[in-house]
């Protein structure tokens, strides 16, 4: 596909650079010559230029009438709106980030109104997805597929856990539930490896385990090795900005308790007559007394959304020593990923990854119905090990033949299928079939086809 990318901020780059992996053509503009440049010099498959993407001129120069997709990621709501009005004149689909509450609030009226593909709010994303995890507390991320019916769960082994020293072949026979770990990261030589195990696998504390079930097995799994399976009831918020405005909404939406605290007074006051289900404390959310008084430790959730990663890390870090709270970081920049990845944190939110991950997917869909069978695709370990899903429309060599006889590339794993209603972890015998939904784990790289499994 040809795709044109109007904004080289970190998602404009965080886009380009995994669109571009999947064999799109990108077109980047940005009125940064050294943006423009530096992205450049690392893709053969993008091309850069450097000018106003609100431009008629300029988005003809990336030959936007070709174009499949146009996608506006600015700094400015109102000239993203711009730029994809601009590209719909030449007859191109466009996708927008929009992230003001006000604009939000009018999102379907601005899709339908404006013709649309998609609004995209990286705020509201990111509180989206907080809210889930705080749904199922004792996963760190949580990926669905087959129309939600599968889940893909990554959780953080403690010691002493029933699952340590335990083989990966051993797992369903001992617990009684059908589930299939997919994914094992563990720290080596002080760096994070992300492993796709074999049967021979043994787990260790420590590991952060991904693991791939229907939702009921999930739950199931969870139970029986002793982690938290109900819903944050009570969760304290550090931080009052669009995150946390979005996502105490949606808390209270589920009945939970939320204490919320911002140190700016005219943010405070604003917060409580917008949000009068919680309870907001005009205080600085880094004071270890305040915390202590409202009980941190004996809290469900914590969630650190202030303006300072470093504060929302130590604040993380605190919330955790104090009992067995489930805490979530948010972390702006990914510079120092590989830092961050070593400190003892639970989950870490990073919006402007997750806003890239959104559009990645809707692109994922629009090639497939032009033709590919994916139908959706997740980063479960960022850089490292995806997780995408396939219809299969026709008959192959992949199907009928029992799984064991497939010559299935290494480090590739086919975790689960969905036929009709019922959700499968294949095993061996198992066979894949016409109509069926398949969930592919694998460390292979531009996988655009369930065929490309095979060796």
């Amino acid at each position: 596909m040809d795709i044109v990318i109007v904004g080289l901020g970190k998602v404009g780059e965080t886009l380009a650079h995994q669109l571009a992996q999947d064999g799109n053509e990108i077109y980047a503009i940005d009125l940064d010559p050294k943006k423009v440049d530096a992205i450049t010099d690392n893709s053969d498959h993008i091309m850069g230029i450097v000018g106003n993407g609100a431009v008629h001129s300029v988005q003809a120069e990336a030959n936007i009438k070709e174009a499949d997709l146009f996608i506006a990621v600015t700094g400015s709501d109102e000239l993203n709106i711009l730029c994809c009005i601009i590209a719909q004149k030449s007859g191109c689909r466009a996708i927008a980030r929009v992230r003001d509450p006000e604009y939000s609030a009018e999102a379907s009226f601005l899709r339908e109104g404006l013709d649309l593909e998609m609004i995209i709010n990286p705020e509201s994303t990111a509180a989206h997805e907080i809210a889930r995890i705080l749904r199922f507390p004792s996963a760190i991320k949580i990926d669905t597929f087959a129309e939600g019916r599968v889940e893909l769960l990554k959780f953080k082994l403690p010691e002493n856990s029933i699952l340590e020293n335990m083989k990966v072949m051993d797992v369903v026979g001992k617990l009684k539930v059908d589930v299939l770990i997919c994914l094992v990261e563990r720290t080596i030589d002080g760096e994070t490896a992300a492993l796709i195990p074999n049967g021979n696998f043994e787990i260790k504390s420590g590991d952060v385990l991904g693991i791939i079930a229907s939702t009921q097995n999930a739950h199931t799994f969870f139970k029986k090795i002793n982690y938290r399976t109900n819903s944050a009831k009570d969760v304290i918020v550090a931080g009052g900005g669009s995150i946390a405005r979005y996502l105490c909404r949606e808390l209270v939406r589920d009945g939970v308790n939320v204490t919320l605290i911002e140190k700016d007074q005219a943010r405070s006051e604003e917060l409580c007559a917008i949000e009068p289900d919680i309870t907001v404390v005009n205080a600085d959310a880094t004071s270890k007394d305040l915390l202590m008084q409202y009980h941190v430790g004996e809290m469900d959730g914590f969630v650190a959304l202030t303006n300072m990663d470093e504060e929302n890390m130590v604040l993380s870090l605190f919330a955790a020593s104090q009992g067995k709270v489930k805490t979530i970081a948010k972390i702006n920049r990914s510079d120092f990923d590989d830092i961050v990845k070593k400190l003892d944190l639970d989950t870490i939110i990073y919006p402007k990854n997750i806003t890239a991950d959104v559009i990645v997917r809707y692109v994922r869909a629009m090639r497939s119905a032009m033709g590919s069978s994916m139908k959706t695709l997740y980063s479960v370990s960022r850089g490292q090990v995806e997780a995408a899903e396939f219809e299969i429309t026709k008959a192959s060599e992949l199907t009928d033949t029992p799984i064991q006889a497939l010559k299935i590339r290494r480090e590739t794993l086919i975790a689960a299928v969905l036929r009709g209603k019922k959700v499968i972890i294949p095993h061996g015998p198992d066979t894949l079939q016409v109509g069926d939904s398949v969930v592919i784990v694998t460390k292979m790289k531009r996988l655009t086809d369930i065929t490309d499994i095979l060796e």
